[in-house]
């Protein structure tokens, strides 16, 4: 993983590529972090709100936290892919 500092980051990209496999890693810069926790907050604090909810609208909060789960992700995989250095591709562990 690179530092924060390193002259690699002013590239645009915003997480690093896997060693091994297909994908992403962590970020390597701060608008990373911040991507991969407004990822993990819209995830997460839907799915911790359905307790809030009253009885009627209860039944289809499952499905409304399904979609949205889906939706987030399917962004966020966008965002990864189009921000990581090198693209996704294969990697079997070779330096680039």
């Amino acid at each position: 993983m690179r530092k924060l500092n390193d002259p690699d980051t002013t590239s645009g990209a915003w997480f690093e590529p896997k060693r091994y496999g297909y994908g992403a890693d962590l970020p390597i810069t701060w608008q990373g972090w911040v991507c991969l926790g407004i990822f993990i907050s819209l995830t997460v604090f839907p799915s911790l709100a359905i307790p809030l909810l009253h009885r009627p609208p209860r039944r289809y909060a499952g499905l409304a936290v399904i979609l949205t789960d889906l939706a987030v992700t399917a962004i966020f995989a966008w965002i990864c892919k189009s921000r990581t250095k090198g693209g996704w591709r294969w990697r079997w562990g070779d330096p680039d």
